[in-house]
């Protein structure tokens, strides 16, 4: 009995190790651990082992029970003993490789654990322990990382290799106007135009290559349909196989910046037109200068010859075609010194109204029955401070241009109205000051001009007529006369659409009484006054002495400043009329030491420079008497008139 009983006990624990071991090595084996989860392995050999072990002794139990009692010493059979006991020893070592991978481990299979002794169970639960810190603190980080994430300004967006969205912060909220619900899903293409979004598909096809993340400027849409510009940085989200499963979008709205950096780009842009329009000025003016001096001698030399021949009236035709000439010259002189902003002008307060008046009416007559002319004015004077015939030189010069450029017929408006400036507008030239202004406008039909031509058209003898049809100072002349008024103009252009010219000018809301104007009277004798009259080129001195002696003044001429003040310590003068620019000594240096011995004797200067540039050379002070070469007789002999009351009256 105890023999049968032995043989089952085995049979039992055989079969409960062998579940076991399959128990511990299918889920192990489906886990793919096999290589890897030492453990397991380890606790599956020790069951495996004693299953053998518990299967060696039923055998042998089985083998007493068949032969009987007379077999029944188990140590006459030599083989089967020792069997048993070469395994028993194999599972004891299994058994220690078991306890030496258990101190490591600990676990089975992940969740629930064998048997572990007390020293054991600490180290467990302090591992236990660090690896809930750990997962705390990362689940804290986690939660910053997310709200940063959810409160950023910056969008931040995360997409689906294919662009849809799956994440959508509040940044991109404010960004773009969509709610999280309404974009959650859906493609982020729904953002851009056609455009952007063929370039938007190629970054993410890039991205799902294998390209990496990128940094790019774009610009998208929000939810009003408004555009805004970007820049985005977009990186892909990979998982431990190196897969992109996702893609994360942080976009920055730049649109104020880059509107400040063109902004910018304009200054400096305007910066440089304005060096160079001054550098060309001070070109011209030095060109006009000593084209004056010549104009002065040819002009008076025909005056006085016109004088001589009034019995040969064909002679005097032909003088008077050469005198018309030489007007037609300094006008060209004179434009070459308004574009230096310093020509020499009367401004005073007049009604824009009546300058658009007067010019339609001279336009009407002239302008090309082609050509419809209209002009609109505003119902109230529109006051500006500036000289009238240069404002009216201004409408007439852009209405030339506007006229050439409708060859084929076209409407010319011409406009006067009141606006108001903030100071910010960046295609002034130059920049002006924010403030009420009266502006003038005079815009056609006609075929246009390039951004080139447009950044060109004030520069002086710069054209696009054919050659000889123009000179390529009028649009030079209007931006000098605007400036110097204190004003600003801008153009807009679009080829074969038009072109419109807006002159700003300082608004007058309170208007001052003009002087009266003396220039067509004749002027008063000179009554015998002493006039030292001090030029450097023999010509021209000539003709001054000849029209002062004629204008009733005694003349004591000097062709430079040592020789003038030797002859005024001589002689003594009630007026210096002298040139500003001499060799040896300026006519303002003669002026400081005669008026070291008399402080109140009048200077009248001349110049073929004009007042206002030098002024702005510091080489006159603005409170002299000047006049501009070339002068007529007339000229000259008003401008020794003003100064004799003090010089003369006695």
């Amino acid at each position: 009995m105890p023999d049968q009983t032995f043989l089952l006990a085995n049979l039992i624990i055989t079969v409960a190790y062998g579940s076991i071991t399959v128990a511990i090595l299918v889920p192990v084996g489906r886990a793919g651990q096999l290589r890897t989860n030492k453990l397991a392995v380890a606790t599956s050999m020790i069951f495996f082992s004693c299953a053998v072990g518990h299967a060696l002794h039923a055998v042998m139990a089985y083998q007493t029970l068949v032969r009987g009692p007379a077999t029944h010493h188990l140590t006459e059979d030599v083989g089967w003993p020792w069997t048993s006991a070469l395994w028993d020893v194999g599972t004891a070592g299994v058994g220690v490789y078991y306890w030496t991978l258990r101190r490591g481990y600990g676990v089975l299979l992940g969740p629930g654990a064998i048997y572990v002794d007390p020293w054991g169970q600490s180290r467990l639960e302090e591992a236990t322990a660090r690896e809930q810190a750990a997962r705390d603190v990362a689940e804290a980080q986690r939660a910053t990382l997310a709200t940063v994430v959810e409160h950023s300004d910056d969008a931040i967006v995360g997409l689906t290799p294919e662009g849809l969205v799956t994440a959508w912060n509040k940044g991109a909220e404010k960004l773009f106007g969509y709610t999280a619900a309404e974009m959650l899903g859906r493609p982020a293409a729904m953002l851009a135009d056609q455009r952007e979004a063929e370039s938007q598909q190629d970054v993410l096809a890039g991205i799902r290559s294998g390209e990496g993340g990128r940094s790019y400027e774009a610009r998208r849409l929000r939810k009003d349909g408004t555009a805004v510009d970007l820049a985005l940085t977009v990186t892909p989200i990979a998982d431990q196989a190196g897969t992109v499963i996702g893609i994360s979008a942080i976009a920055r709205d730049i649109t104020a910046a880059k509107e400040a950096a063109e902004r910018q780009r304009a200054v400096q842009d305007r910066t440089n037109q304005a060096q160079r329009m001054e550098s060309l000025g001070n070109l011209a003016g030095g060109v006009a200068h000593d084209f004056n001096n010549i104009l002065a001698i040819i002009g008076n030399y025909t005056d006085f010859a016109i004088e001589e021949t009034e019995d040969k009236p064909q002679v005097q035709a032909d003088l008077k075609q050469a005198r018309t000439a030489v007007d037609r010259a300094g006008n060209l002189t004179r434009q070459l010194l308004t574009f230096t902003r310093g020509d020499a002008i009367q401004p005073r307060d007049i009604d824009l109204n009546t300058s658009i008046a007067e010019v339609h009416a001279m336009l009407r007559r002239t302008i090309g029955e082609h050509i419809t002319l209209i002009a609109r004015s505003t119902p109230e004077p529109l006051i500006a401070h500036a000289d009238p015939g240069q404002v009216q030189q201004v409408l007439l010069n852009l209405a030339i241009n506007a006229r050439d450029a409708m060859p084929d017929g076209g409407t010319l408006v011409l406009e006067a109205n009141a606006t108001t400036l903030d100071g910010d507008d960046v295609i002034m030239q130059p920049a002006l000051a924010a403030g009420a202004y009266a502006r003038l406008l005079v815009s056609d039909t006609g075929h246009g001009m390039s951004a080139d031509t447009v950044a060109r058209i004030f520069e002086p003898f710069y054209t696009t007529k054919p050659r000889g049809k123009g000179t390529g100072l009028g649009l030079a002349t209007v931006y000098g006369i605007v400036t110097e008024a204190g004003g600003s103009i801008n153009v807009y252009s679009e080829i074969d659409i038009g072109t419109t010219f807006r002159v700003y000018l300082p608004l007058v809301t309170t208007p001052v009484s003009a002087p009266a104007d003396t220039s067509l009277q004749a002027p008063p004798p000179g009554d015998g006054g002493t006039v030292l009259v001090v030029e450097d080129e023999p010509a021209l001195a000539r003709v001054i002495n000849r029209i002062v002696a004629k204008g009733g003044y005694h003349v004591l001429a000097a062709a430079n400043g040592v020789e003038a003040l030797k002859l005024y310590t001589e002689h003594g003068c009630d007026i210096l009329l002298t040139d500003v620019i001499m060799p040896e000594m300026s006519g303002p240096r003669l002026a400081e030491l005669v008026h070291e011995h008399n402080p109140e004797l009048p200077v009248v200067y001349m110049s073929g420079y004009s007042n206002g540039l030098l002024g702005e050379t510091h080489v006159l002070d603005d409170d002299i008497t000047f006049i501009e070469k070339p002068f007529t007789a007339g000229d000259l002999l008003h401008k020794l008139a003003s100064v004799k009351p003090r010089a003369l009256d006695r």
